[in-house]
């Protein structure tokens, strides 16, 4: 069973889809609709089980509302954070594309409203429109980048990691605000994730880096006044 918890099903708008999802923009209408016939929206709670490794896949998703965390387990069974991904953004594409079980779990940071086509769709889709394999083919791109960027900072100092998980962040889902890039604040232990360190190193890292003026944050949000005097703090 490919979803893991109880889900609200929508309705949704192309229009409303395309301004949404980045991967659709600049599709044919006729490919969209087809496509999206069998598009369904479901809504799920925080710290949710939306996948898990070695299902079936069966469907492809994208993110409309929420964060989701992309997960798997090393050889002592300690989980690794692989990917944070937000609005506008799409998991579950390789398994639709090999045929295998998939290699990790992904579960929802935040409430989180994500649209599920079947992976035969999917699949049409990029086999009769070009420019859908050629934004694919940009997104794998952009992961393995990012992926090799971790592996150079592995042996960094904890501050250029964190700092570095933060513009990682920044990357996929910042937002302009009137006093600096925004994301949401996301749970220490999620940062720990994803920068390789203890969550109370992430901690006393975060507290440094706000008392330098570099980050500021409150309940909701965490802010970069100036990105590339926090990108300089990567040694």
């Amino acid at each position: 069973m490919e979803e893991q918890t109880s889900f609200l099903e929508q309705t949704i708008d192309l229009d409303k889809l395309k301004t949404q999802i980045p991967f659709f923009q600049g599709l044919p209408e006729d490919s969209l609709q087809k496509m999206t016939s069998h598009f369904v929206t479901l809504s799920h709670p925080a710290s949710q089980i939306i996948l898990l490794e070695n299902d079936w896949g069966g469907s492809v998703y994208f993110i409309l509302e929420g964060w989701v965390k992309i997960r798997t387990y090393n050889f002592e069974g300690k989980e690794v954070t692989l990917n944070i991904l937000g609005k506008g953004e799409i998991f579950g594409e390789m398994a639709a594309l090999d045929k295998k079980p998939r290699s990790t779990d992904a579960i929802s940071l935040t409430p989180t409203t994500i649209g599920r086509i079947p992976a035969e769709n999917f699949v049409s889709l990029l086999n009769t429109e070009p420019i859908a394999g050629v934004r694919l083919s940009q997104l794998m791109a952009k992961r393995l980048r990012q992926v090799n960027r971790r592996l150079q900072l592995r042996d960094a100092d904890s501050t250029s990691r964190v700092a570095d998980a933060i513009l990682f962040l920044v990357e996929g889902q910042g937002t302009k605000g009137e006093t600096g890039t925004e994301i949401p604040n996301l749970p220490h232990r999620e940062i720990s994730g994803l920068s390789g360190l203890a969550r109370e190193t992430v901690t006393r890292v975060l507290t440094r880096l706000e008392q330098k003026g570099l980050i500021q944050r409150d309940a909701n949000l965490l802010r970069i006044p100036d990105l590339l005097a926090l990108e300089n703090a990567i040694g």
